[in-house]
């Protein structure tokens, strides 16, 4: 059972455009792409439509994004661009678009001048999070996507629709959670590819579906015994880490990932919608007030390298990764604090280049091998 079930998972992840359109195909609704890094999918959903998560891809031909874009600017968005450009998304009926980077702007402003077919919903989260202002600021902005997606349905989303909408986001937060710590436990049974299918299936299929399939994973995995892992565990830090061949290589080197503060996984999960706020939108934007060790949600303190620490306290694993996505700034910024965090502490500490359009791999090999050695 829980094999089939990470077969599936692994269908979806390498197969995301098929599940996508016939799902639109069956049930008859509209999909919403959602631009990395961060967005109200709750809104989405409660709109009856379904919020696909667009992170670039790998094996991406790069030709009419080269036109929008210079070389120097990170591959997913040049992915992300060009997939739209090419007619890779056009079972979409628009995008959110959150401007968490000077990248991510630029690309909502080429986005309306080259993929006119699309459109695009641009919604700005507030970096003084933590204020009321900002709070009210980003229900604001919430209110603006509200009406956009309103626009797209042909109808009003009742705050009813949204509240009903958080409820199953935050039951889909919990188990994926639930998840990560059950297979830190179970290292031998969730390797690499395995634990990475899960977090990436999420993305393409509406969540309810991926509700009732982690919570059967998670069942599957309490029914069997803590294992013990012969080789190394490592918490992984950075925007994202999906990159087959590079998992594959902590693979051969006995090297398990048991933890993460990534973008594209875990950092997602992490923080559910909370209770406080008068209305739904009050709650989603109180959600991000709450957010932390997220390289697009502004802390003056940096908290992404103590939290690692604690996570790898949690899961008992013997190192840190930070895998640094090429030219993201955001990453740039947390990459030597997260390092020097890691040092401050003893604790042994890799960090990597990672690149959508990179396919050799063989200097990360390398620099992974030496690592597996220290640790």
């Amino acid at each position: 059972m829980l094999k089939q079930l990470l077969e599936k998972c692994e269908d979806i992840a390498l197969n995301p455009k098929k599940y996508v359109c016939d799902y639109i195909e069956k049930s008859g609704k509209k999909a919403i792409g959602m631009i990395p890094v961060f967005g109200p999918e709750e809104l989405v959903d409660a709109a009856g439509m379904f919020p696909v998560g667009l992170w670039g891809g790998y094996n991406v031909k790069l030709d009419l994004s080269k036109q929008y874009f210079p070389a120097f600017c990170a591959s997913i968005v040049h992915a992300i661009i060009e997939l739209g450009l090419n007619g890779t998304y056009n079972m979409l009926s628009g995008v959110v678009m959150p401007g968490m980077s000077d990248t991510l702007i630029s690309l909502s402003q080429n986005w309306r001048s080259g993929v006119k077919n699309i459109p695009s919903i641009f919604i700005v989260y507030p970096q003084n999070r933590k204020l009321d202002c900002g709070v009210e600021y980003l229900v604001e902005e919430l209110e603006f996507v509200k009406g956009k997606l309103e626009a797209i349905r042909g109808s009003e989303i009742k705050d009813e629709e949204i509240q009903e909408s958080i409820k199953l986001y935050n039951e889909h937060r919990a188990l994926m959670r639930e998840f990560s710590m059950l297979a830190s436990s179970h290292p031998n049974t969730i390797k690499n590819r395995d634990r990475s299918f899960v977090f990436k299936s999420a993305y393409f299929i509406p969540k309810k579906d991926h509700t009732e399939m982690v919570k059967q994973i998670n069942e599957e995995l309490k029914k069997l015994p803590e294992e013990k892992y012969d080789g190394k565990k490592i918490v992984v830090a950075g925007l994202i880490f999906d990159d087959l061949n590079i998992l594959d290589i902590l693979e051969q080197n006995k090297i398990r990932i048991v933890g993460d503060y990534l973008a594209h996984e875990s950092v997602q999960y992490n923080t559910d919608v909370p209770e406080v706020g008068k209305n739904a939108l009050e709650r989603l934007a109180n959600q991000w007030k709450n957010i932390e060790g997220f390289s697009a949600a502004y802390e003056p303190n940096k908290l992404v390298g103590e939290l690692s620490i604690e996570l790898m306290k949690k899961t008992k694993a013997d190192g840190a990764m930070f895998a640094q996505t090429k030219f993201s700034d955001l990453d740039e910024y947390d990459m030597p604090l997260f390092v020097k965090d890691m040092r401050d502490a003893h604790l042994p500490v890799l960090a990597i280049e990672v690149d959508q359009q990179d396919a050799n791999s063989e200097q990360i090999r390398t620099k992974i091998q030496t690592f597996a050695e220290m640790l």
